[in-house]
């Protein structure tokens, strides 16, 4: 199981000691949220936050654009140090011709699909990803409660990407926590995003990192 460690969560006033607590803990992904208070109902940052993250902390950024228009921005995130980037299908007609700049920008591509949009959505989509992450809260808010009705579709994707027989990373998104990551994990996700099970645990973010893996 990989864990990524979704910094919307962190405390911005000890943004670079917890990134650093971050990799030490073992994380294996930073994740940036991108919001833009019109594809979701909140805002977050932009591609010039990442040269700060890339300072800090070797992780590799795993950006997840929740943003209207996506192909407009895709290239100053790649340029700003992305690894990977993921976009919604469900706000993306030529989400394919997206995904392939992605991919000429040197980043891997994602898709991702929000709790109410079925696994078939990405049946055309497949083939090219590197990726598919699943919502499993609605997004734009930090803290939300796990909806338990997504595993099925986790357990369809996992199928679809098997019979695929491509490298395909599996991620789950949305109140994740030491209480819910073994069903998520046992319906087949490859990459588990945290954010408060991991910068707002009582004990801190190594214990919480621990109990996720434990879990």
């Amino acid at each position: 199981m990989k864990i990524s460690a979704s910094i919307i969560s962190l405390d911005f006033l000890s943004f670079e000691d917890q990134l650093k607590q971050s990799q030490e803990a073992g994380i294996d992904w930073l994740h940036i949220d991108i919001m833009d208070g019109q594809f979701v109902p909140n805002i977050t940052i932009g591609p010039m936050f990442l040269p700060f993250c890339k300072k800090v902390s070797s992780l590799p950024l795993d950006v997840h654009l929740m943003i209207n228009n996506p192909e407009n921005h895709v290239e100053a995130f790649a340029k700003s140090g992305a690894s990977s980037i993921s976009i919604h299908v469900e706000n993306n007609i030529h989400i394919i011709s997206t995904i392939q700049k992605i991919k000429s920008l040197g980043c891997n591509a994602g898709v991702v699909l929000n709790p109410g949009t079925p696994a078939h959505a990405i049946d055309a989509i497949l083939p090219f990803v590197d990726l598919v992450l699943v919502m499993s809260v609605n997004p734009g808010f930090s803290g939300q409660k796990f909806i338990p009705e997504v595993l099925p579709k986790i357990s369809q994707i996992r199928k679809m990407i098997d019979q695929s027989k491509r490298d395909v990373l599996l991620q789950v998104d949305g109140g994740i926590n030491e209480s819910t990551v073994k069903s998520v994990i046992n319906a087949g996700a490859d990459v588990i995003v945290a954010a408060t099970a991991i910068y707002k645990y009582s004990e801190g973010i190594k214990a919480g990192v621990n109990a996720l893996r434990c879990s």
